[in-house]
């Protein structure tokens, strides 16, 4: 997965397994020790959910991390042959373990980039949009929110241990 700044520089590029699809999107697995070209090192497993259609990709984490969902707000990815890109816009949802507390985040870092890249008001609103539907989804308990990513993030840990053996 490939993910770029809106001026196409890159941001982060991280390998991913694909474990499959479902309604919601496309998943993928970040196994733990996996390191992202940025030099970011994922200790704890998680699953990735790029969706069919959205300005978000978001990310299911394992115990004990403290952020169980990170839902960062894209450009809807597009796909080449296995590899996928987005647009980080710098504006991010995010669901805290212990407290249930759901938290807008970097809005001062969405507001700065969206000058220096000069983002089409089109942008902006489909981003505040974005964090706006998933604000609510992830208060709300809507799915995959809810509980639907634990088969998934179960599923990986389940193959990831027949792997090993």
């Amino acid at each position: 997965m490939e993910i770029r700044k809106y001026d196409g520089s890159p941001h982060r590029g991280i390998t991913t397994r694909l474990l499959g699809r479902d309604r919601y999107g496309t998943w993928l697995a970040i196994p733990p020790g996996t390191v992202a070209d940025s030099g970011k090192v994922w200790e704890i497993p998680c699953v990735l959910l790029v969706p069919h259609v959205g300005w978000y990709t978001a990310m299911f984490n394992a115990a004990p991390r403290n952020t169980s969902v990170y839902c960062d707000i894209t450009t809807p990815a597009a796909w080449t042959s296995n590899r996928i890109v987005v647009t980080d816009l710098d504006l991010d949802v995010r669901k805290i373990r212990e407290t249930g507390e759901v938290q807008l985040v970097d809005e001062d870092e969405f507001t700065a980039h969206s000058r220096k890249f000069e983002y089409p008001e089109e942008v902006i609103q489909q981003a505040r949009s974005a964090a706006a539907w998933l604000l609510d989804a992830l208060h709300t308990g809507a799915e995959p929110f809810a509980g639907h990513f634990h088969r998934w993030l179960a599923l990986f840990q389940d193959k990831a241990a027949i792997a090993v053996r």
